[in-house]
């Protein structure tokens, strides 16, 4: 099972630097991969924050169309089943979420959402996370995950 974080969502369905890595990964997966209510959550906020920015300053963030594109590329990806989503116990995750902030953030720095996701990973039985997050790539790593981007 490989579990996504939302950098490889963005990359996904926002063009950026890694998005030719995150579609290479896409292109060779042949089963869909684990998510979660909150992974799509935080992909969704990301989306909408960057069209405020956009509309502050035109040289930040990303325009309403684009963001309209993503999302609905999203939602045709979740209705063709590239994405599985179990049933997540949030209590779990937030227990496995409290040892790794306890463990790791203090040494490391690393944010709440981020440890999230990797709690997330952990609790479904992930073997595998997707990340272009240096700081979340070491998090998971460290935690026995396969980092394959």
């Amino acid at each position: 099972m490989t579990y996504p974080d939302t950098s490889f969502l963005c990359a996904l369905y926002i063009a950026q630097s890694n998005s030719a890595k995150a579609l290479r990964f896409m292109g060779r997966q042949t089963t869909a991969l684990a998510s979660s209510s909150l992974l799509f959550y935080e992909f969704r906020q990301s989306v909408q924050f960057q069209v405020f920015r956009h509309a502050k300053d035109a040289t930040q963030g990303y325009a309403a169309a684009t963001a309209r594109l993503a999302l609905s590329t999203l939602q045709a990806n979740l209705a063709a089943g590239a994405f599985q989503t179990p049933q997540v116990d949030w209590a779990d995750v937030h227990r496995l979420a409290e040892r790794l902030a306890f463990q790791y953030t203090a040494k490391h720095g690393h944010r709440s959402f981020d440890v999230l996701h990797v709690a997330t990973a952990l609790h479904l039985g992930a073997s595998a996370f997707l990340t272009f997050d240096a700081n979340q790539k070491k998090l998971a790593e460290a935690e026995g995950l396969v980092v394959p981007v």
